[in-house]
């Protein structure tokens, strides 16, 4: 994208009106608007967050900017099309889930699932995950190649999350698809069919998890790694979270843990494949270490973290005023709507050198990824656990991989990634 086309782009930047070449390429825009209108007015009244600073400032005062999303989704979601005196599917998933709420069910709910994500439990988590890389890996080895997102990257975190969540194998299939159209359905620009399949998925996946809870509770896993188990168990100041608040927070784990990670490992490979110069030093420098753990780790875990920041999963954030606030030098109404660019924060050249080069060792890696705050991704070392392996393994196992066409993005401006990526090996 030329500077005088992203300059056009941002004069009149719309989340609800994005033009194609954004979704290709966001990042001169987000640069655009940095320069000129780091706190954007949008044409719905909202504001759009471009700097660091600006971002971090918000996501420290969790008081002043709340993520209760009920006044936000209540035109889009609220009504059921099947029953006006009921709450739709995606509203009432969205305002109960732990992402988008306040204290004390944000922190009731975290605290619960925080327990199975402790240091202890990732590391035990690694031996399994190599096992289920390397399957993937000699299946991909087997037929030549195939497609780096279904074959691969978007394999693996379903796989994890149906283990945390005791999910038969058998039971798997319907997961992605219902995560894809439950996220989609967050869209700044929703239509009438991203709303439909959203209901749809969260209507399937509740009567799913019903059977499910029903079966843990009569029959409960190990609360140190079984999520299910320690949600339907677990108290917190004697406690426990309602029927409701559980099956939906069950929804928010799968959605949470599959679409991030699926880009975090299929954009980093993309990324690989469109910076030869950047790939054949990793590749070198991976081949060099295999045999020295701490090094090896070192350079994977560096490198991780570049990806995470070059090109992030989750590029929007929201948050709502609850009072009248300043941010960035702009005085923002009560109740103010305000959108997070993430995308944007983490190429901020006041933030980091050369944002705009693919770094991999880069040094003070301090991107905002995982959001940051109370609000912190809850499953952020287990995301970089799954990406280091994943990462790492098929770079040692296919060293001189290629695309072998232009890889199909998702189209979505919340969540960057994509949808098919063939390759040969």
């Amino acid at each position: 994208m030329t500077p005088e086309r992203a300059s056009q782009i941002a004069e009149h930047f719309d989340l609800r009106d994005l033009p194609p070449d954004f979704y290709a390429d966001p990042y001169p825009v987000y640069a655009a608007l940095q320069r000129s209108q780091p706190v954007r007015r949008m044409p719905d009244g909202s504001y759009f967050l471009t700097r660091y600073s600006d971002l971090v400032r918000v996501y420290r005062d969790a008081d002043t900017f709340s993520s209760d999303k009920r006044v936000e989704f209540g035109p889009k979601y609220n009504i059921d099309p099947f029953d006006p005196q009921r709450p739709a599917p995606l509203f009432e998933h969205h305002t109960t889930s732990l992402v988008f709420n306040d204290p004390p069910l944000h922190t009731r709910v975290r605290k619960l699932i925080m327990g199975a994500f402790t240091r202890r439990a990732i590391a035990e988590m690694e031996g399994g995950l190599v096992t289920l890389v390397d399957g993937l890996l000699d299946a991909l080895a087997a037929t030549g190649g195939g497609d780096l997102i279904e074959d691969f990257a978007a394999a693996i975190p379903v796989e994890v999350i149906g283990n945390l969540l005791g999910v038969p194998h058998v039971d798997r299939g319907p997961l992605r698809a219902w995560s894809l159209a439950i996220l989609g359905a967050l869209e700044p620009k929703l239509s009438a069919e991203q709303h439909a399949a959203g209901n749809q998925a969260v209507t399937d996946m509740l009567d799913y998890l019903k059977r499910l809870v029903q079966d843990r509770r009569r029959h409960p896993g190990n609360p140190d790694h079984d999520v299910l188990t320690r949600l339907t168990q677990g108290e917190t100041d004697g406690e426990s979270l309602s029927e409701t608040e559980l099956l939906q927070n069950c929804i928010f784990i799968l959605n949470a843990g599959h679409e991030t990670t699926t880009n975090l490992i299929g954009n980093a490979l993309v990324c690989l494949d469109e910076h030869p110069e950047v790939s054949a030093t990793f590749r070198a420098q991976l081949e060099a270490t295999q045999h020295d753990t701490v090094s090896h780790q070192s350079l994977l875990t560096s490198a991780v973290e570049e990806f995470l920041r070059f090109e992030p999963s989750n590029q929007l954030g929201n948050r709502r005023a609850a009072i009248a606030c300043e941010v960035g030098g702009e005085r923002l109404p009560a109740g103010a709507l305000v959108t997070l660019c993430i995308g944007a924060a983490n190429r901020d050249p006041e933030q980091f050198e050369a944002p705009n080069v693919l770094q991999l060792d880069r040094a003070n890696n301090r991107h905002l990824a995982f959001g940051f705050g109370v609000h912190q991704c809850a499953g952020l070392s287990l995301a970089r656990l799954e990406g280091r392996i994943a990462i790492g393994r098929f770079l040692l196992r296919f060293p001189n991989y290629r695309l072998t066409q232009a890889p199909t993005r998702g189209g979505r401006a919340r969540f960057r990634g994509f949808l098919r990526a063939p390759f040969v090996a």
